[in-house]
């Protein structure tokens, strides 16, 4: 059965429906990407439609976009239409009367922006298999994206019985960081990374992003996640397939998701072995650059029983013809200081070095700043130092990145507002990327691998030093 819907009045007329538009999500990161796009003239018959269990005006919902716009500096016609027309109905998107109004509210083409906890989207998934959506509606799906491997392969069943998998979004906006995008870029277009980014010469990966915050109110979502989940199973892990995978033949959508998910099929726990191979810890009270942190457990909304770590680590296997013996590290964390968000690839020493030359016990490293912001291009170089030339010094070479032109979730939604999916997540890569922590889950929940703790401000704790990785096997 198909809902009625009005005509389209042109092929480019979309509707932008957001279930949920009166949450932090919308207003913090939608809304402002949304507002770049417009900026740069895209989004021509664009339409805004929120939708969620607050009672709002109209009025009240074009002043939050209208707010969401001006702090992301968004400005020109394209922002000032989709602001002044946007428009707001209360609705519970579990009930089938209410999804049909707002299907029928929609103009052109629907796209259906799912920013709600996973049960209640997967709920509304459910419903609208009773109604049919118009041809070429797209589902844009934020993470987690299910909770284990058999939950998202049952997602995704559920989707494809909506529209083909190719009108299917599963937003990772990680994917949208340019910097993350240059990393294809510094690999295959540089004739002196290429062929050395492999086990011949690869002696580890590091895949780290620590940042200072701590929970910032994030504990009715956060405490049912933790580290592995929120920031392992999906981001870093697609961050992984980008760094490891084989040059695909073009950069369209279809090439470059096939080699990440061949990548991620490859992709295990090193030696099969979570315990030893995994580490998980949460902060205690501390202080980051003059702010002090309450611990961990004595968050607002963390229940007194919580065991949710707020630091993950996981040491994986890629095991291609490229990478195979290579371990790559995989970690995260909050409340840590200093920083670091970077992919670090440390080279294996040369063969030899000279009798004679001093200082050679470094290694050769590359790194990649995968922050949020302009980044930098770091190559760490064993050379000969002032003084005594037989005394060989680290230095560091680097460049910045460009800032892209877009923020992370615009990348996103132009891909969606455009119909290309090369920056979203595809089906069966969900469901690999839950099949990969599964087994570290299962460890950390019958406590086989203790929950340490670590100060808030400090690196982490006792015994974890940064570069602390099994030796690579041959």
């Amino acid at each position: 059965m198909t809902v009625p819907h009005p005509p389209t009045g042109g092929s480019a007329e979309q509707t932008l429906l957001i279930f949920g538009a009166s949450g932090d999500l919308t207003a913090r990161l939608l809304l402002p990407g949304l507002g770049g796009l417009l900026a740069t003239g895209r989004g021509k018959g664009l339409s805004l439609l929120g939708s969620g269990m607050d009672d709002w005006s109209d009025d009240r919902w074009r002043k939050r976009v209208a707010d969401s716009f001006a702090a992301a500096r968004a400005t020109g016609p394209e922002v000032e239409a989709v602001a002044t027309g946007a428009r707001y109905l209360r609705a519970d998107v579990t009930a089938e009367t209410d999804l049909r109004r707002l299907l029928g509210a929609c103009r052109g083409r629907p796209i259906i922006y799912f920013a709600l906890p996973p049960p209640v989207t997967e709920r509304a998934c459910h419903v609208l298999t009773g109604i049919g959506l118009p041809e070429g509606t797209r589902l844009v799906m934020e993470k987690p994206f299910g909770t284990d491997a058999a939950s998202a392969r049952a997602l995704n069943d559920l989707l494809t019985r909506l529209v083909p998998e190719d009108q299917v979004y599963r937003v990772d906006h990680f994917l949208g960081m340019s910097t993350v995008l240059n990393v294809v870029g510094a690999r295959f277009a540089n004739r002196i990374l290429e062929p050395v980014l492999g086990n011949q010469h690869v002696a580890s990966v590091d895949i780290v992003f620590d940042e200072s915050l701590g929970l910032e109110g994030r504990a009715g979502y956060y405490d049912g996640a933790g580290a592995l989940v929120d920031m392992v199973q999906s981001h870093l892990l697609q961050v992984l397939s980008l760094v490891a995978m084989e040059p695909p033949p073009t950069l369209q959508a279809r090439d470059l998701r096939d080699r990440k998910a061949q990548t991620l099929r490859a992709t295990r726990v090193w030696r099969d072995d979570p315990v030893a191979y995994s580490r998980r810890a949460r902060y205690t009270a501390g202080e980051i650059d003059g702010h002090r942190l309450p611990s961990y457990a004595d968050e607002a909304g963390v229940p007194s029983d919580s065991r949710t770590e707020t630091l993950a680590e996981v040491v994986l296997t890629v095991d291609t013809w490229r990478w195979a013996g290579v371990p790559f590290r995989v970690r995260s964390g909050k409340a840590l200081s200093p920083p670091r968000k970077e992919i670090g690839i440390t080279f294996q020493p040369p063969p030899r070095v000279p009798t004679g030359l001093a200082g050679c016990d470094r290694p050769d490293r590359l790194r990649f700043g995968i922050g949020f912001g302009p980044d930098r291009l770091r190559l760490d170089l064993n050379i000969n130092g002032p003084g005594d030339p037989r005394r060989i010094d680290l230095v560091t070479l680097e460049a910045e990145f460009g800032p892209g032109e877009l923020p992370e979730y615009g990348e996103v939604l132009k891909g969606v507002l455009e119909g290309d999916p090369t920056l979203s997540v595809r089906g069966d890569t969900a469901v690999d990327c839950w099949r990969i922590i599964e087994p570290v889950l299962a460890a950390w929940h019958a406590d086989e691998v203790p929950l340490l703790t670590y100060p808030a401000g400090s690196s982490g704790p006792g015994g974890w030093p940064p570069s602390g990785l099994p030796q690579r096997t041959a």
